[in-house]
């Protein structure tokens, strides 16, 4: 490795070469996907030093601004977060964190994650990111199975650790008897640190899934997997450098490092964060007015609150909408476009890769597609049953094509062999995604492979139901699982989650079901509705598996708060003209 007087080394300008030339084919799809490959950035690479510092020191420019509930903000420029990152990687040296040591960072939206996350990279140490929400189980369970050398959180959260087994370095952001003081790495000169010699190969990340299906997978991530593969998510976003741009999103989970750290980062952009402790649309819509926020993401739940808030005018600097963490649905999108003239992009990745699928910049959107495979990612569908990869139209499991080891991807999951073998099976990783391909390559999400489900013979995808269900003004959540049937051997149940001011009542029901009949074909149709709440992870994803076994459990018999279609003579009658759904 050879360093210049600015602190570019060889790996530098590696990245930089690949990163400009996937901004130069920003708006072509075509001569990305033909044309990029991911740099090797040489035999050794530390992201926080090879290239955030390389681009940050003597930059003025707002690196982060997190903003505050009730108007406030606080703004750290590139400079400034190198120097306090240094900081905190001198200060945890001193404490006795070093290289390869797992640290478990569980901080909110403030300046401090990403000084620490920074921090504890430049030290060659491991991320172990872990959301707020996360209870004294949850991190008693993650400390033993990453062996935590250290737990950095806010003093809020301190008795959360108090029962926690294990001789960990406790670090406290605030004030709590026993903790390290966090304020203290404040003391230590801002000296820019050593290369840690980490290689391309070593653990960068440690991420937990968020658990909808089983226990919460350890994804492990290396020091390029996500570092150099977000190049794709910047490529998807559409980010440039000088670019402002807003994530919703909760530290801890995966999309906040896809959205709040490298992606944007890559692309040497200004991350802005909203600190809020409860959320709210209004306050949020005025905010991207005042920062001239130019590049914008958030899940679909957030555009739909949005949405009911009144989006008013687009704000000004606004050029790029994205959604990610749960399929976009078309109507979502509709709107948005009628009032602000721009569309929502989606995007398809997990925890174990980066932006694998995406509408891209300059490309026509097909409504209710996730988009085709992004530059350097080679996602392709293969046949559950054959194996084989399906060409051109049809339907499969969304994989990646393992011959050449696709760098934005996982290295595996720690201590499990066997959900490695099956993951990484016959020379594909499987996402567990069920999707569908259209003539003109476009790929259009159906569901997870364990959602998916059979009623009359007819295959139904959740995700095409739950569409159609939240375009009725009741619904403001819901979930679709099979509910035995002695004649169809299951139908479509919708668990409904009700917007404010609706109650659960029979003419509630009765409405939500006329509205599924008039919009989707008789196969398709919901049967059942039942007013619930539903179960979540800690990440906010509804457990799907929680219903079914529900339903399993029920076998058959009515539960509370349930209406059926032949507790409604309405429902008896001509049905309206279908309208189909989405094509898959």
């Amino acid at each position: 490795m050879t360093t210049s007087t600015t602190g570019a080394t060889d790996g530098t300008e590696t990245f930089r070469a690949a990163r400009d030339q996937l901004l130069a084919w920003r708006e072509d799809h075509g001569a990305a996907v033909a044309g990029f490959a991911f740099p090797d950035v040489g035999p050794t690479w530390s992201w926080a030093i090879d290239w955030f510092d390389a681009v940050a020191r003597g930059v003025d420019r707002h690196a982060l601004v997190v903003l505050h509930d009730g108007g406030g903000r606080t703004a750290v420029s590139f400079d400034e977060m190198a120097q306090r990152s240094d900081q905190v990687a001198g200060w945890l040296r001193t404490l006795g964190v070093g290289k390869g040591d797992p640290v478990l960072v569980m901080l909110g939206n403030q300046v401090e994650l990403w000084e620490v996350m920074l921090g504890v990279m430049k030290l060659g140490a491991v991320v172990v990111p872990t959301a707020t929400a996360a209870g004294t189980a949850d991190l008693a369970d993650r400390v033993e199975r990453t062996g935590a050398r250290a737990v950095v959180c806010n003093a809020v959260d301190t008795a959360k650790l108090d029962g926690v087994p294990g001789d960990f370095l406790r670090v406290v952001v605030g004030e709590t008897q026993g903790w390290a003081s966090y304020a203290d790495a404040a003391l230590v000169a801002p000296e820019p640190q050593p290369h840690p010699g980490t290689a391309p190969d070593d653990t960068l990340l440690l991420y937990f899934t968020s658990g909808t299906t089983s226990r919460p997978k350890l994804v492990r991530h290396t020091q390029v997997s996500y570092p150099v593969g977000h190049l794709s998510t910047m490529y998807w976003i559409g980010l440039v450098p000088g670019d402002v741009h807003l994530n919703i999103s909760s530290p801890g989970w995966a999309k906040h490092a896809w959205s709040c750290l490298f992606a944007p980062w890559n692309a040497e952009a200004t991350i802005v964060v909203h600190n809020y402790t409860r959320f709210e649309a209004a306050p949020l819509l005025e905010r991207l007015r005042q920062e001239a926020v130019t590049s914008f993401c958030a899940p679909p739940t957030v555009w739909r609150m949005l949405i009911n808030a009144d989006l008013g005018a687009r704000p000004p600097a606004l050029r790029e909408l994205v959604g990610a963490g749960e399929p976009l649905n078309p109507e979502v999108i509709s709107q948005v476009e009628q009032r602000w003239g721009l569309t929502i992009r989606d995007g398809f990745g997990q925890t174990e890769t980066t932006c694998q699928i995406g509408n891209t910049p300059g490309s026509p959107v097909r409504a209710g597609s996730m988009g085709k495979p992004l530059p350097g990612v080679p996602s392709v569908l293969v046949d559950p049953v054959t194996g084989a990869v399906v060409d051109g139209v049809g339907e499969g499991e969304i994989c990646l094509d393992l011959a050449g080891g696709p760098l934005p991807l996982m290295s595996g999951y720690l201590g499990d062999e066997a959900r490695n073998g099956e993951a990484m099976a016959d020379g594909f990783y499987h996402t567990g995604d069920i999707a569908a391909r259209d003539s003109d390559g476009y790929i259009t999400y159906v569901g997870r492979t364990d959602d998916v489900f059979k009623a009359s013979d007819y295959k139904i995808s959740p995700f095409e139901l739950e569409s159609v269900l939240i375009e009725h003004p009741a619904v403001a959540e819901a979930a679709v699982v099979p509910a035995p049937d002695p004649v169809r051997l299951a139908v479509p149940k919708a668990y409904v989650a009700l917007a404010p001011g609706h109650e659960p009542t029979r003419e509630t029901a009765l409405s939500i079901l006329l509205h599924a009949r008039d919009h989707l074909a008789p196969w398709l149709r919901v049967r059942r509705v039942e007013f619930y709440e539903l179960p979540k992870t800690i990440s906010g994803k509804i457990r799907r598996v929680e219903l079914r076994g529900r339903e399993a459990g029920a076998e058959g018999d009515r539960l509370a708060q349930e209406w059926r279609d032949e507790d409604f003579p309405e429902l008896r009658g001509p049905a309206a003209p279908v309208v189909q759904a989405p094509a898959r």
